[in-house]
């Protein structure tokens, strides 16, 4: 009797231990210990003189935990020139400074440790001053903001980046024309795109005043991602088993060939379907079958671009594809009354419409873009502009 007694009370403590352990598990599962949401913010050249520039930014850490408090520590800038000739003789430093409600001023730069409340921010004044005796050769200044979270999950190291672009080129300094059977195609350059532009607004900048009403433009797929902030450092990505194994069996050339890449492909659509896209393309392809991995893994296998895929300093980061692609095209048509399209185009003469207003032909699109006039190299010229010679 007391056996049976005691193995009852045991079999009921192993099953409480089993329910309690799961509701902790999921308890802690639903409750990220570290969401705090970084805010690029407003940048702006402030100062812009022959031998000056002052950048000044206003990004922000917002707490977008349920119920937890994060602390914000050491934060610091570290400012990065890009340019088209030497930086001899240039200097750039970068101060930071707390500007939440509460921030204390501090003549000595000293970030002091910042509790961020649920559902508020941590706000920081950020001017970069650049000095030397010719800064036209700059083309953008990267900041990377380096910083350190504490919290239920730990003490965290985290680095965000801007891209600030620093040269513009004017709106008459686009390419000739290019003759085409069918249209007419001007290249046309911008500044460096980065997190802080957004389609509709380059192109009534730098295609508006080319442009008649009957004209396409086009945008590349990886700016229009870059834009959009669809980017990663591989330091920001954490590997798993599935992205460490699989990405030994692509090809070199792919994207999907590191374990960052293969990582960020399982990030976004799940190591389940990745797993499965994997295995039945592997005798699909033993079948005879190639690209079957792509079709089942879904469009950001294919748009994927791993690190050294695009422009410096774009080519530390892994760009994605772009999001809502459609919607973006269909805003440029609304608001400048020009049918666009977001392409991906090579110089291998393979060419991929991600997304066209209604108005647009395919096939007249591949013909006019099979050569690839907007260059596959640092040309910086990611809008395209067609006039049809035809009916399209």
């Amino acid at each position: 009797m007391i056996v049976g007694t005691f193995g009852v009370m045991a079999g009921a403590a192993v099953l409480l231990l089993g329910l309690g352990g799961a509701a902790i598990e999921y308890q802690y599962r639903r409750r990220p210990g570290n969401a705090l949401d970084w805010v690029a913010g407003n940048w702006r050249l402030m100062v812009c003189e022959p031998q000056r520039y002052q950048i000044v930014g206003r990004p922000e850490l917002i707490n977008r935990t349920c119920s937890l408090e994060i602390m914000v520590l050491e934060v610091k800038p570290e400012p990065t020139l890009l340019s088209g000739g030497s930086l001899t003789g240039v200097s750039v430093k970068a101060r930071i400074k707390p500007s939440h409600p509460d921030a204390e001023p501090r003549s000595d730069d000293y970030w002091f440790g910042y509790i961020v409340k649920v559902g508020k921010a941590a706000r920081m004044d950020v001017e970069v001053d650049i000095q030397g005796a010719d800064l036209t050769q700059l083309k953008a200044l990267w900041v990377r903001i380096h910083y350190v979270t504490y919290g239920p999950q730990g003490r965290i190291p985290k680095t965000r980046h801007v891209i600030v672009p620093l040269k513009f080129p004017n709106s008459d300094e686009a390419q000739s024309w290019r003759p085409l059977p069918m249209a007419d195609i001007l290249p046309i350059p911008t500044h460096l795109l980065t997190q802080l532009d957004d389609p509709v607004s380059i192109v009534k900048r730098y295609v508006l005043p080319h442009s008649q009403p009957d004209d396409i433009v086009t945008i590349g797929e990886t700016p229009v991602a870059i834009m959009q902030g669809r980017l990663r450092h591989p330091t920001d990505v954490k590997l798993g088993w599935l992205a460490k194994r699989l990405c030994y069996y692509f090809m070199p050339t792919s994207s999907l060939a590191t374990a960052c890449g293969m990582q960020t492909l399982v990030d976004i659509v799940g190591p389940w379907r990745v797993l499965l896209a994997f295995l039945v393309g592997s005798i699909a392809k033993i079948l005879g079958k190639p690209g079957v991995f792509y079709q089942l893994a879904g469009e950001q296998a294919r748009l994927i671009d791993d690190v050294t895929g695009t422009l410096p300093p774009f080519d530390q980061f892994i760009v994605l594809g772009p999001k809502s692609p459609q919607k973006v095209v269909q805003q440029i048509y609304q608001e400048t009354g020009l049918n666009a399209a977001i392409v991906d185009v090579n110089d291998l003469k393979a060419v991929k419409i991600l997304a066209a207003t209604p108005e647009v032909n395919f096939k007249f699109l591949e013909k006019a873009l099979i050569d690839n006039p907007a260059g596959n190299a640092d040309e910086q010229t990611p809008l395209v502009l067609i006039r049809p010679r035809i009916q399209s």
